[in-house]
């Protein structure tokens, strides 16, 4: 690989890890490459974008974004590739269906919009994050609530209370 290839690589890798806000590091080793064929297209089913590297050219990448990507660097050892999403639970969600046939690839590491997961025993807890969207649908449903008991208190309560008049202005 030339000098222009890596710096290429670099590049491409920082631009990511600017871009995005979920990065998943796994690890790939001893798979064949039908497996890695069909793992990446059920990552490209799920728009998850992998990228495999050679660790130095990693590091040199993460450093070039200047974001934090704290004790990820850690996790740069042996086979890795690189899973950039735009959602927090669709790469965890993909891992998640392509290992229902197998044991790989291993979770080595996550950052998840500034927090860090390390561990393969975190993808439940990934797997289990709610997107933005159904986060903001269940503060819709909290805020609705209240004002659909007063509406519906106001419409009982209406009927009532013209119940009561009617019944006095007869009398």
């Amino acid at each position: 690989m030339t000098r222009e290839d890596k710096d290429k690589v670099i590049g491409e890798l920082s631009e990511y890890f600017t871009n995005y806000k979920f990065v998943y590091v796994t690890d790939t080793s001893a798979m064949s490459a039908l497996d890695t064929n069909n793992m990446r297209r059920v990552f490209f089913k799920n728009n998850v974008k992998v990228r495999v590297a050679k660790n130095t050219l990693i590091i040199k990448a993460l450093e070039k974004s200047n974001v934090d990507f704290k004790e990820l660097k850690d996790t740069l050892k042996g086979t890795t590739a690189l899973l950039f999403a735009e959602d927090a639970k669709v790469a965890a969600v993909a891992i998640k269906e392509f290992r229902k046939k197998g044991t790989k690839p291993v979770l080595k590491g996550a950052y998840i919009d500034s927090d860090v997961f390390i561990g393969d025993d975190k993808l439940d807890v990934l797997n289990s994050l709610k997107s933005r969207e159904e986060l903001i649908g269940e503060i819709i449903t909290i805020l609705q609530s209240p004002a659909k008991n007063v509406v519906s208190a106001l419409q009982s309560g209406g009927g009532k209370l013209a119940g009561i008049v009617k019944t006095l202005s007869e009398r």
